[in-house]
């Protein structure tokens, strides 16, 4: 399992953005309201994971890789890297969603109800947009010092 690519990521993003627009062109009349609170779930979790970051970096920046108090297990570390790539992977997807929702919301803006809808789906796209963020940040800071695939583009997954 290497680190996860960001061009993977990226191509992610804008399939799940095409597909939702599409989507969006038949099922529009069916969606509930997007509100602001819409997408704020996605930017507690990634709050979360951006302080498991910080704190699995500090732990491992001191050494305290191990068994016993204070210490980061090395299964707790690998367990972080399978929630950093899986989070990393849903807010991509879900940042596609909320992109496709935008720019479909946007084509009809001179609607009231689609105007209405715009600042929910951004503020849900920058949501994933974080989660996205923070989940490459973990997965970054679970590396341990000098690992040679510090170049997530260049490694063969």
């Amino acid at each position: 399992m290497g680190p996860t690519r960001r061009r993977d990521l990226a191509a992610a993003v804008v399939g799940a953005a095409i597909l939702t627009w599409l989507l969006m062109r038949v099922l529009y009349h069916y969606f509930p309201p997007i509100t602001m609170w819409t997408g704020l779930s996605l930017l507690a979790v990634a709050t979360i994971e951006a302080g498991w970051a910080v704190s699995v970096r500090a732990k491992i920046g001191d050494g305290r890789i191990g068994v016993g108090a204070g210490r980061l297990h090395p299964l707790t570390v690998a367990r972080s890297v399978v929630v950093a790539k899986a989070s990393a992977w849903v807010g991509a997807l879900m940042l596609g969603w909320w992109l496709g929702v935008g720019v479909y919301l946007l084509f009809r803006r001179s609607e009231k109800v689609a105007a209405s809808f715009i600042p929910g789906a951004a503020v849900a796209a920058l949501s994933a947009l974080a989660l996205v963020v923070a989940a490459m940040w973990l997965q970054h800071c679970c590396k341990s010092p000098g690992d040679p695939t510090d170049d997530p583009d260049g490694a063969p997954e």
